[in-house]
């Protein structure tokens, strides 16, 4: 890459970087981030075209990339994905678990199904892909960074967010202790909670919605992809080496307390 195209630091030069939800918004933002640092990037999902054309577009810039479709709901799925990283790369430094899934609505209309669906994703899916990631960073023996993606929906209310809501608070709760556990291996885990972001997934979210956020926003806009994905990306290189167990929000300031 042109130095107009990479950080001149290369801060991950040598590194593989895993990332879920990595085809669009905010886990393709950070692919490109991680690329640009200089890190190989596997990038995973459910849809096949986006993860090539997120691949492509990295090659495109002169990075390395590939990529494996994968629902994170599935074991058998989760434990390729890892292996096959393995195979194409040789090794694991950071993981941002971004994949995620919602279901909207009052709570008398969801169902059970609608609840288990975004469990199995957004919690157990995700606490899969820790596990099998803790795995292979203590089998190298020189710690890494995992971060996952939760969400403003994690610590405060919005109608129609009970089922989003607790699979994200679900999230803040296990690195909390996940990070007391692999600390002493040199792994860090963080999560990103990021405000109301313009990715493909709230594209058909009403304009005055986004209005609404805006107005009560400190910094007045609403958050892009990138906003996001590069402070995933910054809590996996050594400038974040001392962060672990924490939520990061990064919402321009929409959860200051006060009037408005």
């Amino acid at each position: 890459m042109s130095n107009a195209q990479i950080n001149e630091t290369l801060s991950m030069n040598g590194k593989v970087a895993l990332v879920t939800g990595g085809g669009t918004g905010i886990g393709r933002a950070a692919a490109l981030q991680f690329a640009r640092k200089g890190a190989a990037v596997m990038v995973a999902g459910r849809r096949q075209q986006e993860l090539d054309s997120t691949v492509a577009e990295i090659i495109g810039l002169g990075g390395t990339a590939a990529a494996i479709a994968t629902d994170i709901a599935e074991e058998e799925q989760v434990a390729k994905l890892i292996e096959g990283t393995f195979e194409r790369f040789g090794r694991l430094d950071a993981a941002f678990n971004n994949a995620a899934t919602g279901q909207g609505g009052p709570i008398e209309s969801l169902t059970v199904s609608d609840f288990d669906r975004v469990m199995a994703t957004n919690v157990r899916g995700v606490w899969m892909l820790i596990q099998q990631e803790i795995i292979a960073m203590r089998k190298q023996g020189q710690g890494g960074a995992i971060v996952n993606t939760s969400s403003i929906a994690a610590t405060g209310g919005n109608f129609g967010l009970s089922i989003y809501g607790a699979s994200k608070g679900a999230l803040d709760a296990m690195i909390r202790h996940v990070a007391l556990e692999v600390g002493g291996d040199g792994i860090r885990i963080n999560n990103v909670s990021p405000s109301l972001t313009r990715t493909p997934m709230t594209a058909e979210m009403p304009e005055t919605l986004f209005d609404a956020v805006r107005a009560h926003t400190a910094l007045k806009r609403i958050a892009e992809a990138d906003d996001v994905g590069d402070v995933a990306v910054w809590l996996c290189t050594h400038e974040a080496r001392f962060v672990t167990g924490q939520s990061i929000l990064v919402d321009g300031g929409y959860n200051i307390a006060g009037a408005r």
